[in-house]
């Protein structure tokens, strides 16, 4: 199976910044499109930033200049950083995967577990 892990959210003041990563395992043949999600409990999921194989990347206009999303193709590992950090960033944050798996030629979409991001004084 495929496993997407990720880790770096917390409590930060309005202004400061966090990094958010996201390490895939498992059998994996290869890692298409990633990106990162946003989702207030109760509310509309909304895409945050995507990055494909090539690098080209897209973000949400609420975070354009202050928020960047990069990949280590080595690591296996999707990348947020997200900087001058506002209150209404706060939320669970949940990267995502497009999977070739070792053994199947079909591609999945695999979700991780989500990691809580607070913007407060």
């Amino acid at each position: 199976q495929v496993q997407l892990v990720e880790s770096g959210g917390g409590l930060v003041q309005p202004g400061g910044s966090l990094r958010l990563s996201c390490a895939a395992s498992g059998s994996i043949h290869s890692i298409y499109d990633m990106g990162w999600y946003r989702q207030t409990p109760g509310k509309q999921r909304e895409l945050v930033a995507v990055i494909t194989t090539g690098g080209s990347t897209n973000y949400t206009e609420s975070v354009k200049g202050r928020f960047t999303i990069s990949r280590d193709n080595a690591k296996n590992t999707v990348y947020l950083q997200m900087n001058s950090l506002k209150p209404e960033d706060t939320d669970v944050y949940y990267c995502n995967a497009a999977v070739r798996g070792l053994w199947w030629t079909s591609v999945a979409v695999y979700w991780g577990q989500g990691t809580q991001v607070t913007v407060s004084a």
